[in-house]
């Protein structure tokens, strides 16, 4: 079983940061690409940034600028650092992979739970 886990969401002021974690965990031979979408209030889910194994990088055009999307492979974790927030930004934030599993070598697609990031004064 493969799973992910994010942390690191919660309520922030406009202008603020906050750093999203993202753990895969299970019987994994190799993650491959890594990313984070969100989904606002009454809004299709989006990609919001998507990091290779070699770590080449790709933002939406929203968050250019301000979200720095990272990768610990050693740990399996993909991180996200979100400055200046702005209240657009509030949303419910997924960590997403592409995981080979151990056994069966066969790579997957998996999502993450979700963390709510709230941007409010």
């Amino acid at each position: 079983q493969v799973q992910l886990v994010e942390s690191g969401g919660g309520l922030v002021q406009p202008g603020g940061s906050l750093r999203l974690s993202c753990a895969a965990s299970g019987s994994i031979f190799k993650v491959n690409a890594m990313g984070w979408y969100r989904q606002g209030p009454g809004k299709q889910r989006e990609l919001v940034a998507a990091i290779t194994s070699g770590g080449n990088t790709n933002y939406a055009d929203s968050v250019k600028g301000r979200f720095t999307i990272s990768r610990d492979n050693a740990k399996n974790m993909v991180y996200l650092q979100m400055n200046s927030l702005k209240p657009e930004d509030t949303a419910v934030y997924y960590c997403n992979a592409d995981i080979m599993r151990s056994y069966t070598r066969i790579t997957n697609n998996y999502w993450g739970q979700g963390t709510q990031v709230t941007v409010s004064s």
